[in-house]
């Protein structure tokens, strides 16, 4: 009888993304959480298998929970190399110790290494060159900045 067992993932790098925000807009304490929304103002991405720009508009509807945490929940458009438009979704968890995440909270920029910020990456496009985006599962590491999110991606193979 043969025996077999799942396949181990492996990571492929995707690009590095550089997404410029806007200033947090506070919609206050809801019933999940603090709610807040974090308008995309643009950026750039740049990798062996992508680059291009972060187009404006879209946001990051975020949840801060008691405990610090956030919960990360992006949508917005990007413009390719080659002018392709690829629409990206990242969602993921942002947690650390108190001071670390307060020193955010307060916009500093602080060493990536202190806290855990992971996400989940799918695309959706059209366009012929990369239709292999619609059937990738992309996982990234990030971290914040005062006006931005820098994260890489790759690709699990």
């Amino acid at each position: 009888m043969t025996t077999y067992e799942p396949m181990r993932p492996g990571l492929e790098p995707l690009a590095r993304f550089r997404v410029e925000l806007a200033a947090v807009k506070e919609l206050g304490q809801t019933q999940w959480g603090r709610r807040r929304v974090i308008d995309v103002l643009g950026g750039s991405f740049e990798g062996p298998r992508l680059a291009g720009e972060v187009l404006p508009g879209g946001a990051d509807w975020q949840v801060v929970h008691a405990d610090g945490s956030a919960s990360i929940d992006t949508r917005y458009t990007l413009r390719t190399h080659d002018d392709a438009l690829i629409y990206i979704q990242t969602q993921g968890l942002r947690h650390g110790p108190p001071d670390v995440m307060a020193a955010l909270g307060r916009g500093e920029t602080v060493d990536p290494a202190t806290y855990y910020f992971r996400l989940a990456v799918r695309f959706e496009t059209a366009a012929p060159g990369y239709l292999w985006l619609n059937s990738t599962l992309a996982v990234a590491s990030g971290m914040r900045a005062a006006t931005a999110v820098c994260y890489d991606a790759y690709a699990l193979s």
